[in-house]
C-alpha cells in the first residue's frame, strides 16, 4: 500500500491538522531523519501552506491545533508543537503547557529549532515598548506620507495583519487603503 494511500486510510480522508476534507495530500515532516508513515501527515493546502512559509501564518486557522495535539500519532503531535511554537500567542502558550509528548518525540519536534530562544533574534516593538508580533494589529499614532505615492496615512488607521521586517527590528509592513507599506515601529500603537 502507498503512503498516500496509508495517510488516506488513517486520517479518513481528511486533514490531521484542522479537518479540512479538501486539497489534502501527504505532507513530509522536515528535519527528521526517518521516512515513512511515522514522518508523514495528511494536510490540506491551507496547512501546507502555512507550515512551510511562516509569513503566511493564520493564528486564527491553528486553533484547530486545540483538538489534533492530542492524536495518539507522532507526526501529528510533532507539526502541532511546532506550530504552536511558531505562533507565540496567549492561546499557544496555553496549549503548550498542556501537551503532552514522550522525550523522543519532543526531541523530533525540536530538530527544526522552533520553540528556541533565539538570542540574536529581531524583536520589534511599538512606540509605547510593547512586543509586536507577526499578524498584529497596529494604530497609527500620526499621519505619515508614503514614499512614492501622494498617499497620506492618517492618525488613527487601524493596520491589521501585520508583517514584520526579518532584517530590520524598526520597520513592519501592513495594507493601508489596499495598498501595502513599510511602517516604522515608533509611529504605532499596537490594539
Amino acid at each position: 500500500m502507498s503512503l498516500e494511500r496509508e495517510l488516506q486510510q488513517r486520517s479518513g480522508s481528511q486533514c490531521e491538522l484542522c479537518g479540512n476534507k479538501e486539497n489534502v495530500s501527504s505532507y513530509t515532516v522536515s528535519d527528521i531523519k526517518e521516512n515513512g508513515l511515522k514522518t508523514a501527515i495528511y494536510a490540506c493546502k491551507t496547512c501546507r501552506e502555512q507550515m512551510d512559509d511562516a509569513d503566511c501564518i493564520d493564528s486564527n486557522h491553528w486553533r484547530c491545533l486545540n483538538d489534533s495535539m492530542w492524536s495518539e500519532h507522532e507526526a501529528v503531535k510533532i507539526m502541532a508543537w511546532r506550530m504552536l511554537n511558531r505562533i507565540k500567542a496567549d492561546w499557544t502558550q496555553d496549549l503548550l503547557a498542556m501537551m503532552y509528548m514522550e522525550e523522543e518525540t519532543l526531541e523530533l519536534a525540536k530538530a527544526s529549532g522552533d520553540g528556541e530562544d533565539d538570542e540574536n533574534k529581531l524583536v520589534h516593538r511599538d512606540v509605547n515598548g510593547v512586543i509586536l508580533e507577526h499578524g498584529d494589529s497596529v494604530v497609527l499614532i500620526k499621519d505619515l506620507k508614503v514614499k512614492g505615492s501622494s498617499m497620506v496615512a492618517k492618525q488613527g488607521t487601524a493596520v491589521r495583519n501585520i508583517r514584520l521586517d526579518h532584517e530590520n527590528e524598526t520597520y513592519i509592513e501592513g495594507k493601508v487603503d489596499g495598498q501595502l507599506i513599510v511602517i516604522i515601529t515608533e509611529y504605532v500603537k499596537k490594539i
